[in-house]
Order: structure tokens, then C-alpha cells, then sequence
């Protein structure tokens, strides 16, 4: 088997039904994967029956700060929640820098707390970090996943993800533009999970948001109007969509929209939806 919980649809913008980045791949013993680490990303873990004691591993997709914001609260939560084991963290070049840094931050925090509350273990504390690159494989028991470099520049290091097992192909996007390579990588998977910025949605707002605010937002996001092109060319089973910008939207328009470049099934996604990847 292989099931996608989607544990935040949401962006930088704060919204009590979308919380921020992250994804649960779920194939099993040995496979359960978060793809990265949005606010709120513990509760929502929690909620979906597998809280973070109990993951394998956190892949990054890059190191913007709505991907990542809630790590300590995963490493923190995970180590009360009684895990027996070492964070294990996949992300791209920078990765071990942002988290030695943020484990030394909080160093003295933790210090005192493992000193006065004499918990059995410490070992949930310990983080084991491995840097990634374009073209790499990882292999989680019988999950393999493929790492994709795509466009989110000017970061520098942005990936999306293709997971294989005996049962199901799934790509996640990550965020980007429309991605050649992606594309090519994620041929024929039985699901596309994939980012989309509603432009029409993004008026200038005086104070808020310029029209240059609104360009540079599109120069590295997959507009509305893109995104079921991406899906066709993929060969994609099912559309999924999520890491909607904003987070406000009219989701019947969107579906219209995205409907006119893919016939496939589309989902718009929603916090704690469980999907058969199959």
C-alpha cells in the first residue's frame, strides 16, 4: 500500500483551516515518510494517527521558512511522545547547517530541561542529518524515493520527490515553476501532488501587496493556469492540489480552471485528507 495524508495545504499566510507545509507518505513499517515541517505540522501528525515518534524520516523539499518553522517542535514533541530513536532529516545542501544551528540555539533550553526531568532516554535528541542531491535515491524498506531537482529560484536548492513501491507511484512537487525535469520524472504516477498559485486571487492590496509583490510570486510558483498542463504532460492518474496561495480561494473556479488542461480526476486538497495513492 501506499496513502498521502495531507497534513498542511496551506502558505506563509496564516489560516485556521490550512496549516502550513507538510505531507505524511505512508507505505508502512519502515516507511513513513513527513515531507516537510510546516506550522502546526505536530498536531496535524497527531490527528492522523501517527505522531512524530513514530515517523522514519523528514524530507525536506527546500529551506524556506514555511517548510520548515515547526523542526524543533517535531524533534521536541517526538522525544515526549517517547521515540527510541534518532531524527533522521533529508534536505538539500544547507540543511546540517540550519539544523546545528537551531539545535545550539535551543541547547541550553534542552540542557536544563533533560537535567531536571530525568526522562529514561535522550536518545529522540540526537539528529542525524544527510544532505541530498538532483538524481539521488533513497530507499526506506521498500520504498524507494527519487530526488528531483526543480525551479523555485532564486533558492537555490529546491527538490520534489518521486516515491515508488510494489503498489503505487507518487510525485510531490515541492514548490516550483512549470518543471521540465519533473515532468520527465514523474511519467505515468498513479498521483501528482502539486503546489498552485491562484494569480486572480492575489489582488495589490496598498500597504500589503504590490503588483511586483504579485510578479515575483508567480516568477516561482505554478500559476492556476499551468498546473493542469503539468499534470497531462506527466500522465499523472490523479491531480492533487495543495500549498494553495493564497490559502482563501474559490475552489470551484479553480477546478474549472485546472479542468480545461486535465481530464483526469482532480482533488483539491484539504488539511488531514487521507488518499490511496493506487
Amino acid at each position: 500500500m501506499m496513502e498521502l495524508v495531507l497534513l498542511g495545504t496551506g502558505c506563509p499566510s496564516v489560516d485556521l483551516d490550512r496549516h502550513g507545509p507538510a505531507n505524511l507518505v505512508d507505505g508502512g513499517a519502515g516507511c513513513r515518510l513527513l515531507v516537510d515541517c510546516g506550522s502546526g505540522v505536530t498536531h496535524r501528525l497527531l490527528a492522523a494517527g501517527c505522531p512524530g515518534s513514530e515517523i522514519d524520516a523528514l524530507l525536506l523539499t527546500h529551506l524556506h521558512s514555511d517548510h520548515i518553522v515547526d523542526l524543533f517542535q517535531l524533534i521536541i514533541s517526538s522525544w515526549h511522545q517517547g521515540r527510541d530513536r534518532p531524527q533522521r532529516i533529508f534536505g538539500p545542501p544547507g540543511t546540517k547547517k540550519y539544523v546545528d544551528g537551531l539545535m545550539a540555539l535551543w541547547g541550553p533550553e534542552l540542557e536544563q530541561r533533560t537535567a531536571h526531568e530525568k526522562r529514561p532516554s535522550i536518545v529522540a535528541l540526537d539528529v542525524e542529518v544527510s544532505e541530498i542531491a538532483d538524481g539521488e535515491t533513497l530507499q526506506f524498506a521498500d520504498m524507494s524515493v527519487q530526488i528531483v531537482a526543480v525551479n523555485h529560484l532564486p533558492v537555490r536548492h529546491a527538490f520534489g520527490f518521486i516515491f515508488t513501491n510494489s503498489t503505487a507511484r507518487l510525485a510531490i512537487s515541492g514548490d516550483t515553476t512549470y518543471c521540465p525535469a519533473l515532468i520527465e520524472a514523474a511519467q505515468g504516477v498513479d498521483m501528482l501532488l502539486h503546489e498552485v498559485l491562484i494569480h486572480r486571487e492575489l489582488p495589490v492590496v496598498e500597504g500589503k501587496r504590490s503588483a511586483e509583490t504579485v510578479s515575483a510570486m508567480k516568477a516561482y510558483h505554478t500559476v492556476s493556469g499551468q498546473v493542469g498542463k503539468v499534470a497531462t504532460e506527466c500522465g499523472a492518474g490523479t491531480l492533487v492540489l495543495t500549498h494553495f496561495v493564497p490559502p482563501r480561494f474559490d475552489e470551484d473556479s479553480l477546478l474549472d480552471e485546472v479542468r480545461k488542461d486535465f481530464d483526469g480526476p482532480i482533488i483539491i486538497g484539504h488539511d488531514l485528507m487521507r488518499l490511496s495513492v493506487s
